[in-house]
């Protein structure tokens, strides 16, 4: 006699960057193995693409595409899918600021962390009187090419260049290499790379704060929580 099957729940969500509306199921016991082994070996590729392969199985939205995910996205929709699949709070042991010895368990609820959108946050870019740079957001690849030196730094900006336009010509680039890109961007003034990478410092991030009082000096404290890894920390 065959065994009986599980019955999984389904939950919607809205991807941040999109507000395509999704269906997921929470991770099963041997999708939770795959990413505590690739945790368990410190590997940010592997981390990445248990992450990925979570995900992607977990997502049952037929025209899902992960490959289009915000680094942001792929935060948010991870962080829903582990509350419904092992719990919706987190406790997380701070140390009071005030005395910087003092532990506190702060809990909260994955449900109240939402990614937060600077009001003046754009991915439209005018950097002359006639030329407009449009970005993309990073995705995956940004867990796994830590920016390590100027040379990678330029590269990651160039990979997020979606296109470029006047009113007469448009470069995309799906059709320009990443040197061309690169040197596009050396060739800037500082004040035109600087608004390049505001871009990316107002960029939606996922972000939690909590508040904590120390019982020893009753100093209440605040402490932002942000990135995937600092709410599991």
């Amino acid at each position: 006699m065959s065994l009986p099957s599980l019955n999984t729940p389904t939950y919607n969500l809205t991807i941040p960057s999109t507000k395509q509306r999704i269906k997921y199921r929470p991770f099963v016991v041997k999708e939770e193995k795959v990413l505590l082994m690739a945790l368990e070996s410190e590997n940010d590729q592997e981390i990445a693409e248990a992450l990925k392969s979570i995900i992607v199985a977990c997502v049952t939205t037929k025209d899902f595409k992960f490959d289009k995910l915000a680094t942001f996205d792929i935060e948010y929709i991870f962080l829903n899918i582990r509350g419904k699949s092992v719990g919706e709070v987190i406790d997380l042991l701070l140390v009071c600021p005030d005395d910087n010895e003092t532990e506190v368990k702060v809990s909260f609820n994955i449900d109240d962390v939402k990614v937060k959108f600077e009001k003046d946050h754009s991915n439209k870019i005018q950097i002359s009187d006639n030329l407009w740079v449009e970005m993309k957001y990073p995705g995956l690849e940004s867990f796994t090419n830590p920016q390590e030196n100027i040379d990678d730094a330029f590269i990651f900006v160039a990979n997020s260049i979606d296109k470029m336009y006047n009113d007469e010509d448009v470069w995309d680039s799906s059709t320009t290499t990443i040197d061309e890109l690169v040197s596009f961007l050396e060739n800037m003034s500082s004040k035109q790379f600087n608004d390049i990478q505001k871009f990316f410092e107002s960029m939606p991030s996922l972000k939690h704060e909590v508040k904590f009082t120390n019982p020893n000096t009753k100093v209440e404290s605040k402490y932002v929580i942000e990135g995937l890894s600092n709410f599991f920390g």
